[in-house]
């Protein structure tokens, strides 16, 4: 089982698939993260009930995260 701190050093400058606590996802690519798990991603799409909206670039704080996979 891989700790996710080691998926994002392996996945900076990748597309990430993220499942957030409160239902959507996002994908985008990781360019930097901390230890607290907080993120910046480039060239954001967000999904939530079937409706996607571009968000450019974000910062996102790692407490919302439920799930991270590479895209």
């Amino acid at each position: 089982m891989a700790l996710p701190l080691d998926v994002l050093q392996k996945s900076v400058n990748q597309k990430l698939h993220l499942l957030l606590k409160d239902g959507r996802i996002i994908e985008g690519k990781l360019s930097g993260y901390d230890e607290y798990m907080n993120m910046v991603l480039e060239d954001v799409e967000e999904s939530y009930d079937d409706t996607k909206r571009r968000l450019g670039t974000i910062i996102l704080r790692g407490n919302n995260v439920v799930s991270i996979s590479l895209k």
